[in-house]
């Protein structure tokens, strides 16, 4: 949330000498019209008809004069001032055109441009969203009436101008979203009428904050300098600053004690992404002004004060990342404006709060986020009573009990998280009354109980997951109504049966899990069919039949020819965005953080791997291992340019090992171990990079250089994950290696030393 304000823009009179050196008409008639008579003409002059008219003629003409004199100025430029425009332009490189239309004297062609109509000077230059390069000529400094500056998202290098400290007049100064970079000139503290500064999201702006800042400008509004690279302390001089209402220095490396604002009336403050500590102040000099406090991601610690409910207008309260412990205080009741509540990633702890906002018919919190904290025992039921909640986000935490059935009064709902509890008991059926949920996360507790085909109301849901639990049953037809599903996350549960085609109803899939479940039967035809399709794990159940020889060419994700940045990939998430768009309402979206994926393996598939499967371009991960696969590795292996780890182990795949696979440059996980393929594998073929992958193949020699050709059943099975972060089944894990490992030990010790003639044998050797 930000407060946005235009300066009031006056216009400023100059004398006669600062515009012209001689008189104007207007000037020179002033003697004739005056509020009484000149000494040198009589009373009568003036009463004569003659006179009268002459006089009324001379004051028609001055009017017109003025009126076209006025009309000249309000296009005409002041010549100064444009050469100083055309300076500016002749340093800057201009790829949209913007500037094209600097040509002429006409002030009003030109874009981005406002000049005085009195005196043709420029008032206000306005170049945001240009994508102009480049950096400021000094000439540019040469506009004495210049009032408004905006040079807002263009790619605009180099430091701050120190000229800049002559705009006397300034009020607002909008340099954000720029590349500028050093220290804030000292010349700018000349700025005595700033109302508005603006520098933020200048990566390369930094040093310390100057002392000056809060003394340079009694009418300074509004301070931005987030994410930039400031250092240091928090100059006092800005905690003291009466007229301040807006500050933000969020995303910088400000340290220090975070302290009371004892003077001003803020309505916005974020200091948030830095290293401030201390505890929480009360901020009570703004007790009836701040609206918006973010101190997100800092150092704080020790409880949260009840003193900060008093911050009666305060509607976004933001103290998430800090390091805030004990329980929260009952007597912690904000008022019915606060419609953002975010207090996740501490370590608070004890019961949730039974009331946490007084609540009414018009206003009350529409986001709550407790998540990642200690909080224990059971959901309140108060917490249900907010009518008015559109995000609850709870997870991460130690409840216990049931989900409350009144949470179906929530029918503002659009996300609900209470993953990574212990909750226990069924998935209410009340919450079809939360009819507008987006996001629906349950997964990693101890639900039990069946999918409800009721669930189907909910024909809004984007996101469902129930993974990590005790539901079983098979999947409800009915449930292919939620045709707004873009996530469907399943595994880990006690689900069975086969799957039904009605599924392919949610055309917009993009994530489909039902791994580690008891699902059986053939594995269906139209299972790549979903066009949008980008991670498919159907791992550890007990599907059977042929791997389909179906369209693989559906999916954009799994044909796509672009190489995706290796940072992008990593391991599967997802991140959910909630924001505060408009007064009393939520945005909501998500980033989808996930390989581009198939995963087969743990199931009795059987038959020859589909040659379409091993040619997907935009494939990523691929694990058909542990099946009963049978025939040659298909040859088409340098189509998938995008592969980073194939694993095709434990199947009883014969023929040799393509040399196609060398050519995968990204490819950094190789298992094809116990199978029966057979040849050679020659090491000239960087196949070193992988030399566990290929155990278990007793007619297999694996070339390396100077030792020759060595069978490949020798070597020890391929170590690592096939996807980092991933769940410990279907690949060996460390504790059933350490397992086997003990095991071994103790049989070859009784084997050993079972036997008499080798028992003599070792204790006697062991004497000398």
């Amino acid at each position: 949330m930000t407060i946005s304000s235009t300066p009031f823009q006056s216009s400023l009179s100059l004398s006669l000498s600062e515009t012209t050196k001689t008189p104007s008409f207007m000037e020179k008639s002033r003697s004739i019209y005056s509020t009484k008579p000149p000494d040198s003409l009589p009373i009568s002059h003036f009463k004569n008809p003659n006179s009268t008219f002459r006089l009324s003629l001379i004051l028609l003409l001055l009017s017109l004069t003025a009126a076209a004199d006025t009309r000249r100025n309000a296009s005409d430029f002041h010549s100064q001032d444009r050469d100083s425009l055309l300076k500016l332009r002749s340093w800057l490189t201009d790829p949209k055109v913007t500037l094209s239309t600097w040509t002429g004297s006409n002030c009003t062609a030109w874009a981005g441009i406002s000049c005085s109509n009195r005196t043709g000077r420029v008032t206000r230059v306005d170049l945001s969203h240009s994508n102009l390069s480049g950096s400021i000529h000094p000439s540019f400094c040469k506009l004495p009436l210049l009032k408004t500056l905006i040079l807002s998202q263009n790619n605009i290098y180099g430091p701050i101008p120190p000229c800049f400290g002559e705009f006397r007049v300034l009020k607002t100064l909008d340099l954000s979203k720029n590349r500028f970079s050093g220290q804030i000139p000292v010349q700018l503290s000349n700025l005595s009428r700033l109302e508005d500064l603006l520098l933020a999201e200048n990566l390369d702006l930094g040093g310390r904050i100057p002392d000056w800042m809060g003394n340079f400008s009694s009418h300074l509004r509004k301070l931005d300098l987030g994410s930039n690279s400031f250092q240091g302390q928090i100059p006092e001089s800005l905690i003291y600053l009466r007229s301040l209402q807006h500050l933000d220095l969020s995303s910088n490396l400000l340290r220090g004690i975070l302290q009371d604002f004892d003077r001003s009336e803020l309505i916005f403050l974020s200091l948030s992404s830095n290293s401030l500590s201390g505890t929480l102040p009360c901020f009570s000099a703004s007790v009836q002004s701040l609206s918006t406090l973010n101190l997100a991601n800092n150092s704080i610690v020790g409880g949260i004060p009840t003193c900060i409910s008093s911050l009666r207008s305060l509607t976004v309260l933001n103290l998430s990342s800090n390091g805030l412990n004990y329980a929260i205080s009952p007597r912690l009741i904000f008022s019915d404006s606060l419609l953002v509540l975010d207090l996740s990633w501490n370590e608070l702890s004890g019961a949730l709060p039974m009331k946490i906002a007084e609540t009414s018919d018009k206003s009350g919190l529409i986001l709550l986020d407790f998540s990642h904290n200690r909080f224990s025992g059971e959901i309140p039921m108060g917490i249900t009573e907010i009518k008015s909640l559109q995000a609850l986000f709870l997870s991460h935490n130690q409840l216990l009990g049931e989900i409350p059935a009144t949470i179906g009064n929530l029918t503002y709902l659009q996300a609900i998280d209470l993953s990574y509890n212990s909750l226990s008991g069924s998935i209410p059926l009340s919450l079809v009354g939360c009819f507008q949920l987006l996001e629906l996360k349950l997964n990693n507790n101890n639900l039990s109980g069946i999918l409800r085909p009721e669930l189907d109301a909910l024909d809004s849901l984007k996101i469902l997951d129930l993974s990590n639990n005790k539901i079983s049953g098979e999947i409800p037809l009915p449930l292919a109504g939620c045709k707004s599903l873009e996530i469907v996350d399943l595994s880990g549960n006690n689900l069975a049966g086969e799957l039904n085609d009605a599924i392919l109803k949610w055309t917009r899939l993009r994530f489909l899990s039902l791994a580690r479940n008891d699902f059986n039967g053939v594995l269906p035809d139209w299972i790549f069919s979903f066009e949008s399709i980008q991670l498919l794990d159907l791992s550890g159940n007990n599907f059977s039949g042929f791997i389909p020889d179906g369209d693989f060419n559906v999916s954009s994700s799994f044909n796509r020819r672009k190489i995706r940045n290796a940072g992008e990939l990593n391991s599967d998430g997802m991140r959910v965005f909630v924001t505060l768009v408009r007064t009393r309402e939520l945005g909501f979206d998500y980033d989808l953080r996930s390989a581009i994926r198939i995963d087969l393996s743990e199931n009795s598939l059987r038959g020859e791997i589909p040659a379409g499967l091993i040619g997907l371009r935009g494939l990523e991960y691929l694990n058909l291992s542990y099946n009963f696969l049978v025939g040659q590795i298909p040859a088409n292996l340098e189509k998938m340019g995008n592969l980073k780890s194939l694993d095709l182990s434990h199947n009883s795949l014969s023929g040799q090992i393509p040399a196609s696979i060398s050519d995968l440059r990204d490819l950094k996980f190789l298992n094809l171990s116990y199978n029966c393929l057979s040849g050679s594998v020659p090491g000239r073929r960087r196949f070193w990079r992988f030399p566990g992958a290929f155990a278990g193949n007793p007619d297999l020699c694996v070339e390396f250089s100077g030792e020759g050709c060595q069978k490949a059943a020798s070597f020890p099975v391929a170590s690592g994950r096939m996807f980092e972060g991933e769940k410990e089944e279907g690949l060996v894990s460390v504790s059933a290696f350490w397992i086997s490992a003990v095991v071994t030990f103790y049989v070859s010790v009784v084997v050993v030393f079972g036997s008499a003639p080798t028992r003599n044998y070792i204790l006697r050797a062991s004497k000398f």
